[in-house]
């Protein structure tokens, strides 16, 4: 299994999250571009850092919405929002290849995620600037339309799933603005990860769904994320990245 984390997340003199530290625990880092959080400084110095802990680099491509966080849906164009998913897969490409190494994958951040399961034009949009880019691997959501269409384009799809978030019994995200959104109990997240590994997860209501997930996700804003990370490390026994 796979375990990644959002990193580089600041921007500017503000911090979020200690990326050092998770960057010794995961396997892949998806690192914000710019438009929900990030910086060129960020990038750069989050890359220098992955590189060092052999850690693979995914682009964590966002709706253009630093005051939101990326945690809004725009009602983007779909030509305007591709050319703005590979506009931010070459800027943090660059700052990885100036680290030697490079970016092996894509994940929607935040709203854009979430919009990706079922909005069929923005997961094409996602899709077409990935492409347009590079035929990178797309982290998303089992079932969604972004993993359905990268597929059909010749992308490899990866089923991600979330140690710290809710579930709905559809399978998808509990929104953030709701209860039992997000996991912060170590023993809790921890249960669901070894759970994964069997190919389940238990929805908010107690629903039982049967999932396959190649990467696990630990947010790198969750407090007591850097505990949290190496817990699920330790408990799953190995974890290796799926690019």
């Amino acid at each position: 299994m796979d375990l990644n984390s959002d990193l580089g997340e600041g921007f500017g003199i503000w911090k979020l999250g200690d990326d050092t530290a998770l960057l010794g625990v995961i396997t892949s880092a998806n690192v914000a571009c710019g438009f929900h959080a990030g910086d060129p400084s960020t990038m750069r110095k989050v890359c220098e850092e992955a590189a060092k802990n052999g850690v693979k680099i995914g682009a964590q491509v966002s709706y253009r919405d630093l005051a939101g966080f990326g945690r809004r849906f725009i009602d983007a164009d779909p030509v305007e929002l591709a050319d703005e998913v590979l506009y931010q897969i070459g800027a943090l490409d660059a700052c990885a290849r100036a680290a030697g190494t490079e970016v092996v994958y894509v994940k929607p951040h935040g709203a854009l995620y979430n919009a990706t399961v079922h909005h069929e034009k923005q997961a094409e949009a996602v899709v077409n600037g990935t492409k347009a880019f590079k035929d990178l691997p797309i982290l998303g959501l089992p079932g969604s339309q972004l993993l359905e269409k990268a597929s059909r384009a010749g992308l490899r799809p990866v089923q991600e799933a979330f140690a710290d978030r809710g579930y709905t019994p559809e399978g998808t995200l509990v929104p953030r603005s709701g209860p039992d959104a997000l996991l912060t109990d170590t023993a809790q997240i921890v249960e669901r990860a070894t759970r994964l590994l069997q190919g389940e997860l238990v929805a908010v209501d107690g629903t039982v769904i049967k999932t396959q997930a190649e990467s696990l996700c630990v947010h790198g804003d969750t407090p007591g994320a850097v505990a949290h990370a190496r817990a699920v490390k330790e408990a799953l026994g190995t974890v290796t990245p799926f690019a």
